[in-house]
């Protein structure tokens, strides 16, 4: 399953973020290191189900469907808040980049007031800038893996050096526990300009420009401008969108709010809806009626809490994956079990019907002969590049 990485310093809200996301119960509280191991739970990026195009009724397998939306999971890891010089172990350092190794892109949740200090602790709304937050994360996370990319480098070297080694392939294959790949290494060389040809002349600096753009080819950074609804915090959020990032405002307290209200039947509500309904106000007191309207005033402001709209900009616009839903029966929009729209895979942009294939299955990859778009019910070859929410059916020489 995809995973996303929850990161930040401590006490910015990134927990409360998490629980909003996945309906979990991590702690939290007002003061740095509440999370001490990681949390990790599961959130899910929207769609839109092709059961009310194709007018059927589904019955998903491997996710969920909501009045027509369709709930993909991804699993997601909130990882012990960073601290100034974590790469060397300060804080809870060494166990939070660890916590980040197979995280496929990195979520940062930011203090969007400024009301947290450098190492986490509450201060005045205004008095921090919240965009070195940003800056020294970035640091840090280049820091650490610029490390592990040096453990044994020397030797490593000497041996690129005077052997025949395949410099892409062998520093992919020291780092693949991090999920990196050949992919990423060529393009992180290309992008740092220290070139491929000798690494035991390689400089520190060489490296940690390498090690910068590993981090950001392999595991993209967005921003969740937190507590969006304190004074200051606008300033602040477009300053970060001006550097280039994707930037989306959240209110994490009013979302769990609605989750938590949702979930034991008090309020109408599903993740990412503009607003709300109440179910039974007699059950309410004044003080919960009133928490109520001050999350419906932010909701009308701002159009969502911002915490699903997190989800699904890091899975579609910073990963660029999209929704596929592989069907067995294109007629019938079935698996062989008659399970309707059974699953929704994400995969990236420009995957292939072949290559769909073979992350179904490897051996229905090596047995392809074609794939059939389920609304047209036209045949594909194997170059057919997948659309987002294409019903497709894979026609293989073999069964699975």
């Amino acid at each position: 399953m995809l995973e996303l990485g929850l990161v930040g310093k401590p006490n910015t809200g990134k927990t409360t973020f998490f629980n909003a996301a996945t309906l979990a119960n991590a702690p939290v509280a007002n003061y740095p290191f509440t999370t001490i191991d990681a949390n990790i739970g599961v959130t899910y990026v929207r769609s839109p189900c092709p059961c009310r195009e194709f007018k059927v009724a589904c019955n998903p397998q491997n996710s969920s469907c909501v009045d027509g939306v369709r709930y993909v999971p991804a699993r997601m890891v909130d990882v012990a808040g960073l601290v100034e010089g974590a790469h060397m172990g300060r804080g809870l350092g060494n166990l939070f980049l660890d916590n980040l190794r197979m995280a496929a892109a990195l979520i940062h949740v930011v203090d969007a007031a400024g009301a947290t200090d450098d190492d986490g602790k509450p201060c005045d709304p205004g008095t921090h800038d919240p965009l070195k937050d940003i800056d020294f994360l970035e640091i840090e996370i280049a820091m650490w893996m610029r490390g592990l990319i040096m453990k044994g480098w020397k030797e490593f070297a000497r041996k690129t050096k005077y052997g025949d080694f395949d410099v892409v392939k062998e520093v992919a294959s020291r780092l693949s526990g991090l999920g990196i790949n050949e992919k990423h290494v060529e393009q992180a060389l290309d992008a740092s300009g220290i070139g491929r040809a000798n690494p035991s002349v390689w400089s520190d600096d060489d490296l940690l420009r390498f090690a910068c753009e590993l981090r950001r080819v392999s595991k993209p950074i967005m921003i969740a401008a937190n507590k969006a609804d304190l004074p200051g915090a606008e300033e602040n959020i477009k300053r970060m969108k001006e550097r280039g990032y994707i930037v989306v405002p959240t209110c994490s307290e009013a979302e769990l709010v609605l989750r938590r209200a949702a979930e034991k039947g008090i309020v109408r509500y599903n993740p990412g809806d503009s607003d709300f309904e109440t179910v039974d106000e007699t059950k309410l007191d004044e003080r919960q009626k009133h928490g109520l309207e001050l999350i419906r005033k932010i909701l009308k402001g701002r159009g969502s809490t911002g915490v699903q709209q997190v989800i699904d900009k890091a899975i579609y616009e910073l990963l660029k994956l999209i929704v596929v839903y592989p069907v067995e029966d294109e007629n019938k929009l079935t698996d062989k079990k008659g399970n309707v729209l059974p699953d929704a895979f994400l995969v990236p942009q420009g995957t292939t019907a072949r290559g769909l294939a073979y992350l179904i299955h490897t051996e229905l990859g090596e047995s392809f002969l074609y794939a059939v778009d389920a609304r047209t019910k036209m045949r594909k070859g194997e170059d057919y590049v997948l659309k987002d929410r294409d019903v497709i059916r894979i026609v293989a020489t073999k069964g699975r």
